[in-house]
């Protein structure tokens, strides 16, 4: 007790996620709770605690990701942007279809629509069943993709309206492509969230990020209500603004996707590590072979070795820096089995450092892995006697 006495004051500090600080303080051999202040206010009830509670995941920073900020708030930037770039598209789309135009018919327009509408849903399926095994795997590609192509179909909606005889089929064409920005954004948006969820809280983060988004798209909207009385019946000042949002879109999609540090491997990642890994049998970590990982286009690292008919595997143990392997041919060897049991044995000496030291604490993640989810499998004969 006396030395409780001798040390007064604050003795601990509680905080509930991004709620209310407490203060524990103790004053004449007595603990007092109280709240913490800043600025003289409850920080629990300042403009910034609720700002956190209302668009912040609970408990943030710890239970998201360390590049969940960074990430946010790119992609904050581009959502405003798409948001006044969509806000010109619509107005086009809509003049196409015969708003405003005294011969124009229901009928005519309402075709259009459900044109427009139908080709997007036969789009939609057809790219969910060619690519959608890919979206988990490349989640950072076929994110900047989806926005890249929604630019297209927007410019293409935008200037629709200046070809009448092929209008239709332009917007149905728009309209096959949003609907791919729809299936491969939803689908990577909900790939990003597992990335992001610390805590099992992928609901939470989706929902939030469903309020940053709605936020900034009313933000978006009110912008618009200032910008449409400029660009009507303006085309040259509408395309001007059109590139000059669609240029922040884009740059605001590409840093934002740079961004992400991902710890899982996909086929790009672990083609990034392995090579350097090879090359001088230094393990990259997770911040580094993402800073490497390609974005617009696939990386493909092959090496083929030939094996005359008379090499054997005392030749490839010897090989340990310098080539990635993707395939392995050979010739002729008597024993299938020999084959298999060199071949293990060859990888495991290779990669015994990989495996069992470096990359266990290089902070990558080794309970699942994004190398597609191709369903192959082998099954070995017994071996004959």
């Amino acid at each position: 007790m006396a030395e409780m006495e001798d040390c007064e004051g604050v003795i601990a500090t509680e905080r509930y996620g991004s709620q209310e600080s407490w203060k524990y303080l103790l004053k004449d051999g007595r603990m007092k709770r109280q709240k913490d202040a800043l600025d003289g206010r409850l920080a629990g009830n300042s403009i910034s605690g609720v700002f956190k509670s209302v668009f912040l995941p609970q408990g943030y920073p710890e239970s998201a990701s360390e590049d969940y900020l960074q990430y946010q708030l790119w992609d904050t930037v581009q959502a405003f942007s798409s948001s006044l770039s969509g806000t010109l598209a619509t107005q086009a789309s809509l003049r196409g279809v015969g708003v405003g135009n005294q011969e124009a018919t229901v009928a005519a327009a309402t075709i259009t629509w459900l044109l427009r509408d139908g080709t997007g849903m036969l789009g939609r399926i057809l790219f969910a069943w060619l690519k959608g095994s890919k979206l988990d795997s490349e989640a950072k590609k076929w994110r900047l993709f989806a926005d890249i192509l929604n630019d297209v179909a927007m410019f293409m909606e935008i200037a629709a309206p200046h070809f009448p005889p092929f209008f239709t089929l332009i917007v149905c064409i728009a309209g096959i492509f949003r609907s791919i920005v729809g299936v491969a954004g939803g689908a990577t948006r909900a790939a990003l969230t597992v990335h992001q969820a610390r805590r099992n809280n992928m609901a939470d983060i989706s929902a939030k990020d469903g309020s940053q988004e709605t936020l900034v798209n009313l933000a978006g909207l009110l912008v618009s209500l200032a910008l449409i009385p400029l660009v009507t019946d303006n085309p040259l000042l509408t395309f001007i603004l059109f590139f000059l949002f669609t240029a922040l879109h884009l740059f605001a999609n590409y840093k934002a996707v740079r961004s992400v540090v991902m710890e899982t491997l996909n086929e790009a990642r672990l083609s990034i590590v392995l090579h350097r890994y090879l090359l001088d049998g230094q393990l990259l970590s997770p911040v580094e072979a993402n800073e490497k990982e390609p974005v617009f286009l696939s990386q493909s690292i092959k090496c083929t070795v030939f094996l005359s008919l008379t090499a054997s595997f005392s030749f490839l143990s010897k090989i340990k820096y310098g080539a990635t392997f993707r395939s392995l041919t050979l010739f002729y060897f008597p024993d299938p089995w020999e084959l298999v049991s060199q071949s293990h044995k060859m990888i495991n000496q290779i990669f015994q450092t990989f495996l069992k030291g470096k990359y266990n604490t290089s902070k990558w993640q080794t309970d699942w892995t994004l190398l597609d989810w191709n369903e192959w499998r082998v099954e070995w004969s017994k071996k004959r006697s």
